[in-house]
């Protein structure tokens, strides 16, 4: 009980750290996202889809910015985290953009919600799954997770050597749990002990290489040739386990009461 209350502790200081300071020592992966277009248009495209009419929820969302995106678009959306930090920033952001209305931010831990059975119909996991007790998260997203509803993932990939040497050379830019636990294709699958239904989508791998000229006039027409070549490459088995991220949907929770119902949407 103490190291889980230790770890959740270094959690919550680090990320209200780096909602307050946003200091480039603790900031400098963001370069990174520049060429993350194809993982982030797929992702919210499918909230926005899935999610119409829906009960949402924005699973450990940070600063809500994909609850803000998708409050945007009209749709409501309640996102929790265990930092408040973070949470005090989407609700001032919220109030900004004139989207308050949509959205509700409550401070709450993840890997025990508060939140009765069967209570959503959409959530979204984006790059927080690593942060968890991935068995703790997963029963608990299948647990509130409606019969039918869906569950967007992304999680970093543990199996290039080349970025797993990034991460344990910049141990500044991440909790010491973050780094030991970034998902491999074994916590991937072991949301088949949780979900009836599984599909994967791998992005990012020679994209990477555009990062560097992400503030010259090459940066767009590179970009979209090494996503081109992403595209093929990331289908190979094997090698798409190489790719920085994963997007993968998970639906059909196992519960007692609902068996074999069939899922309308698909991967795209």
């Amino acid at each position: 009980m103490q190291n889980l209350e230790i770890r959740k502790k270094r959690e919550v200081e680090f990320h209200d750290r780096l909602t307050r300071e946003e200091s480039e020592s603790l900031t400098s992966n963001r370069k990174f996202y520049f060429i993350t277009r194809k993982s982030e248009d797929l992702k919210l495209k499918l909230a926005i889809e899935w999610g119409k009419g829906g009960r949402i929820l924005d699973y450990c969302c940070g600063e809500g910015s994909t609850s803000l995106k998708l409050a945007q678009e009209g749709l409501e959306v309640i996102g929790i985290d265990i930092s408040p930090e973070p949470l005090k920033k989407a609700k001032e952001e919220a109030l900004r953009i004139g989207v308050q209305g949509f959205t509700s931010f409550l401070v709450m831990d993840g890997e025990n919600m508060e939140f009765e059975d069967n209570s959503f119909d959409l959530i979204t996991c984006f790059g927080v799954l690593h942060h968890l007790d991935i068995k703790k998260a997963y029963s608990e997203l299948a647990r509130v997770l409606k019969p039918g509803g869906r569950v967007i993932c992304t999680e970093p990939l543990i199996h290039n050597p080349v970025f797993q040497l990034y991460r344990k050379l910049t141990p500044r830019l991440r909790t010491e749990w973050e780094v030991e636990h970034i998902s491999s294709r074994k916590e991937i699958k072991l949301a088949e002990k949780y979900f009836d239904r599984v599909e994967k989508k791998f992005f990012h791998l020679f994209t990477l290489l555009a990062v560097p000229l992400r503030n010259t006039f090459l940066f767009k027409s590179v970009l979209w040739f090494l996503e081109f070549l992403d595209s093929i490459v990331l289908t190979i088995p094997g090698i798409k386990w190489l790719a920085w991220q994963v997007v993968f949907i998970i639906s059909d929770p196992k519960k007692e009461k609902y068996f074999g119902v069939e899922n309308k949407g698909k991967l795209c």
